[in-house]
């Protein structure tokens, strides 16, 4: 009952916390962070059962790494290679290097204790930075798959560094028994993820196969805790096993259905981590030491943006990006409170610095979300200084060597992602010029050396923009991940050509009326536009007319979607030769509705496959179906006409049928 109690308390408190700061605007995690300073030993002492509260965070925590692995699957994984072994190296080794050369110099003479401080410092949040980075759909923005990456990577020097404690410490354990340990290390995580390609997938199959939710959300569970407890029975820590055991089945066919069982259980109990965080902060002693806990909190965040930032340039990544990402990692993580303690035990660590480390600890975490939040005005304000816009300039001038030809009418696309990709290649086939502009330095030399007119560099710098010659552009496409960054585009190229058409792809629909405000002509949202893609490809599927698909198309924009409007395409040019050879063969239906100009016609009245190109093949009418009509068929209210033709053609007989040109077509 003390149990239920506690829990009643907790999630009571933090309910009416999160509610009073979220009308705020104050970021939920931190109203659990409060929560946790209110319900805990230093505040007003509500729960006297702490290390139950403890307990189920751990379990938190176990869950949102486990559910982190499924959504970063290997494939996913060696796509971030170039953040994690790259990106991640560098900010680490830089951040223990600072951190050491300080501590060493200004407080601590003992360079065991130094090296310690690094890891400390080291490590960043993944908890916090990944919701924030999920709440903001910014996962697929540079700065997110970049802060991603390096989040792994730390995440994996956990082992390692709990591994050289006992050596720092020098409380046994020399080179030999760091290398056996890290061996063991690689062997275990090397068994489980070589079950990933066979046993875990034929376990998951033959559940699925019992036609059992119950056993399927047990299954999982257990592949969950009990990766987490053989690696920890093994020396390793229970996050990586439960990492390694998402990743492990995010190679299944059954991962989104995995995360949607346990997304509830991962979001409560993450909360409980967050508030058994805020309870470790001691008030008295913030009181007592508050200058030397602010300094210490300036210290860390200072440390870790430039190291994290002289690692992510290093990379070619642009400085308005680093920037962003430097502030992203500046917080303390989570398992830097597992490394105090272990610190502490081995004598690393004294009582006077550990409760400066977890208030200072506590104190970034609850600044984190306001950092993100103004992580992007502040980058674009850094950026735009003097000393880092010649650094910027020195890194593009050797990549963008050679592409400053005049251009006129041209498109410019920002982004080479799928929708850039797909909008080139649609441009190069119909002769229409084109630049595009990526900051991604690898995608820019590879492509480049395949004759594709790419540059590289930053969109929201105005300089760019006037080397890509935005002045005398006809189109302006933006299709990249980072919202904040496109407003900055748009806002850019519409003050530098008030003539030029801008489109832009974003990810939602609650992002459209910024952008219209801001200068774009048409906002593409990718959630909404696909939700029509799809709900058109439903209804063909059931053999639906094309023109009623087309008319509930239009009541959806009209009703849900009015700002955007309906995109007259020009007529399409004249297609190549070659092309001109394709048998390019579809079929389409047609409703004869009420009032339609082909009612009462036969088809021989209509002259439809001379004035179309396309031959009806059929006609249903209510539940009978005349293959091959009659040219003297006359066709009626209600019919729904089935025609064979080239896709031009099709196009052609569609607007054919809606047109005023059947009226005349009987006296011809």
């Amino acid at each position: 009952m003390e149990f239920l109690q506690s829990l009643l308390i907790i999630f009571g408190v933090s309910a009416v916390v999160v509610f009073v700061l979220g009308r705020m605007r104050v970021p939920s995690i931190v109203g659990f962070l409060v929560a946790g300073i209110i319900l805990g030993p230093h505040g007003f002492r509500l729960i006297d059962n702490i290390h139950s509260v403890e307990l189920l965070a751990e379990i938190g925590v176990i869950l949102l790494m486990f559910t982190i692995g499924l959504e970063f699957s290997l494939k996913n994984l060696l796509l971030l290679r170039s953040a994690v072994f790259g990106g991640g190296s560098l900010q680490v080794l830089l951040t223990i290097t600072l951190v050491t050369l300080l501590s060493y110099s200004l407080f601590q003479p003992q360079l065991n204790v130094s090296v310690f401080y690094g890891f400390l410092v080291a490590l960043s949040s993944t908890a916090i930075v990944l919701k924030l980075l999920m709440d903001r759909a910014e996962i697929n923005a540079p700065q997110g798959r970049m802060s991603v990456g390096i989040l792994v990577f730390q995440d994996l020097c956990v082992v390692p560094f709990m591994l050289l404690l006992p050596v720092l410490a020098g409380n046994g354990g020399g080179f030999g028994a760091v290398v056996t340990s890290m061996a063991k290390a690689l062997f275990v995580i090397g068994i489980v993820l070589l079950s990933s390609r066979w046993g875990v997938p034929h376990v998951l199959h033959e559940v699925v196969k019992s036609k059992s939710r119950e056993l399927f959300v047990i299954t999982i569970i257990l592949l969950c805790l009990g990766t987490a407890f053989l690696t920890y029975r093994l020396g390793l820590s229970l996050a990586l096993g439960a990492f390694l055991a998402g990743i492990v089945i995010s190679e299944s066919e059954y991962a989104s259905q995995a995360v949607a069982d346990i997304l509830p259980f991962k979001e409560s109990f993450s909360g409980l981590f967050f508030i058994s965080v805020g309870m470790l902060m001691d008030l008295d002693f913030f009181r007592g030491h508050f200058v030397t806990v602010v300094s210490a909190v300036l210290l860390i965040t200072s440390v870790k943006l430039i190291a994290a930032v002289a690692a992510i340039s290093a990379l070619t990544l642009s400085v308005r990006h680093a920037l962003q990402t430097g502030f992203y990692l500046s917080q303390i993580g989570e398992f830097s409170f597992v490394l105090a303690l272990a610190g502490r035990a081995q004598g690393l660590m004294t009582d006077a610095v550990y409760q400066v480390f977890l208030s200072s600890a506590v104190l970034t975490m609850m600044l984190t979300p306001f950092m993100i939040t103004a992580a992007s005005p502040v980058s674009e304000w850094c950026a735009s200084r003097t000393a880092l816009r010649r650094l910027e300039k020195s890194r593009k001038r050797t990549l963008q060597h050679g592409q400053e030809e005049k251009r006129t009418g041209h498109v410019i696309i920002i982004g080479f992602g799928v929708n850039g990709r797909n909008v080139a290649r649609v441009l190069k086939e119909s002769a229409i010029p084109y630049v595009v502009l990526e900051f991604n330095s690898t995608t820019v030399r590879k492509l480049r050396r395949k004759g594709e007119p790419i540059c590289y560099g930053d969109g929201t710098s105005i300089e760019i923009l006037h080397k890509l010659q935005v002045q005398t552009a006809r189109i302006l496409v933006v299709a990249i991940s980072d919202a904040a960054a496109t407003r900055r585009i748009v806002q850019i190229a519409r003050k530098e050509n008030p003539a030029l058409h801008i489109l832009v792809r974003t990810r939602f629909v609650a992002e459209t009326d910024d952008l219209m405000r801001v200068g774009a002509d048409e906002v593409i949202p990718e959630e909404f536009e696909t939700s029509i893609e799809i709900s058109s490809r439903v209804l063909h599927q059931y053999h639906v007319p094309w023109n009623i698909i087309m008319e509930k198309i239009e009541d959806i924009r009209r009703d849900s979607y009015h700002v955007l409007r309906t995109v007259s395409l020009p007529p399409a040019k004249p297609l190549a030769a070659r092309e001109k050879l394709l048998a390019d063969i579809d079929t389409e239906s047609y409703l004869v509705k009420k009032g339609a100009p082909v009612a009462g016609y036969s088809i021989r009245e209509l002259h439809f496959r001379t004035a179309t190109g396309c031959t009806i093949i059929a006609v249903q009418r209510e539940e009978q179906v005349f293959q091959n009509p009659h040219p003297d068929f006359t066709l009626k209210e209600g019919d729904s006409i089935l025609f064979i033709g080239r896709r031009e053609d099709i196009t052609r007989a569609l607007g054919y049928f809606e047109s005023d040109s059947v009226l005349s077509a009987k006296y011809l």
